[in-house]
Parts: C-alpha cells; sequence; structure tokens
C-alpha cells in the first residue's frame, strides 16, 4: 500500500497553491500591519472606520460567498458532464464578482465625494491599499472565471475555482478587520 503525503493530496494544481499561499502571505502582512498602525491611534482609527459603508460591505460579502458557491457548483456540474450548468454557474459567480466591484465603487466615489483619500488618515491609506489591492484580485478572478467557463475543461474549473476561493477568503478577513472591529 503506497502512503502519500499531503501535498499529493491537495486538490487541484500545486503551482496555484503556491500562488494562493504567497497571496495570503501578502494580505497577512497588510492586515497584521494595518493592525500594529492601529494601536498607535485606536481613536483615530475608529473614527475613520467608522466613515465605512458598512451596510455595503456586508453586502459585498453576501455576494462573493455567494459567487463562491456558484463556483463551486460550476465544478461540481462540469465533473457530473453538465457543461451548460457549469458555465451558466461560472458566468453567474463572475457576474457577481462585477457586482462586487460595483458596490465598491460606489464606496470609493462617496470616499473621494467626501474629500477623503490615502493622505486622509493613516487608516484610509491601509483601506484603500487592502481594499484596492483585493479588488484587482476580483477583477482577475472575474476574468479567470469567465475563461474557465469558456475553456470548460475540469482542471481549469477547478483551477479557476481555486483562485477565486482565496479571493473571497480573503474578503472574508478583510471585511471583519477594516470595517468592524473596534
Amino acid at each position: 500500500m503506497k502512503q502519500t503525503s499531503g501535498i499529493d493530496e491537495l486538490p487541484g494544481e500545486l503551482l496555484m497553491w503556491v500562488l494562493i499561499f504567497s497571496e495570503l502571505l501578502v494580505f497577512g502582512a497588510g492586515l497584521l500591519a494595518f493592525m500594529a498602525v492601529r494601536l498607535t491611534d485606536p481613536s483615530g482609527f475608529a473614527e475613520a472606520q467608522s466613515a465605512l459603508y458598512r451596510t455595503g460591505a456586508a453586502m459585498n460579502t453576501a455576494v462573493l460567498v455567494t459567487s463562491g458557491f456558484l463556483a463551486a457548483k460550476g465544478l461540481e456540474y462540469r465533473r457530473k458532464d453538465r457543461r451548460g450548468q457549469a458555465r451558466l454557474s461560472l458566468v453567474a459567480a463572475a457576474a457577481l464578482g462585477c457586482v462586487f466591484l460595483i458596490v465598491k465603487g460606489a464606496e470609493y466615489a462617496g470616499k473621494a465625494a467626501q474629500g477623503i483619500s490615502y493622505e486622509t488618515h493613516p487608516f484610509f491609506m491601509f483601506y484603500y491599499l487592502l481594499t484596492g489591492f483585493h479588488a484587482a484580485h476580483v477583477v482577475a478572478g472575474v476574468l479567470v472565471l469567465l475563461l474557465v467557463a469558456w475553456r470548460d475543461e475540469t482542471g481549469n474549473i477547478e483551477a479557476g475555482a481555486q483562485f477565486w476561493h482565496m479571493v473571497d477568503l480573503i474578503w472574508v478577513l478583510l471585511f471583519p478587520v477594516v470595517y468592524l472591529l473596534g
């Protein structure tokens, strides 16, 4: 009987896991820096944080989690050779990614209208850096989902869903730290 190591049992491609791990390290470092700087000015960070649109961020959390579910369903459908449903699920997941970007764009526009920029307070420097970098990953993820919906081999969809779940996970970490941590 052959023993397998943990790496052999990982679903998907090893290089995708390397990318996911490295991206989680980058975002983790950003969140740690955010929390460390927050310790130097807790009242200033709390006041700046109160200017955020928490309802929109909570809505975006639901949007991304639902999108992640649809990406997983797309993979499940493809494994069952239900290509039409797989493609529809992946396109719907990508569409929800676009909804996320629209809500995030409206939030950024609202901050700009209030005169809030990355220079307003260190909180907003981290806010724009972390959420903007995440939004860039959402854009990439939407493109990946659309690409794997078109090139719908199971391995492609699995890799695309892995990336999309990383994008979800990062938001699930960013949302409470940036928007709710008091």
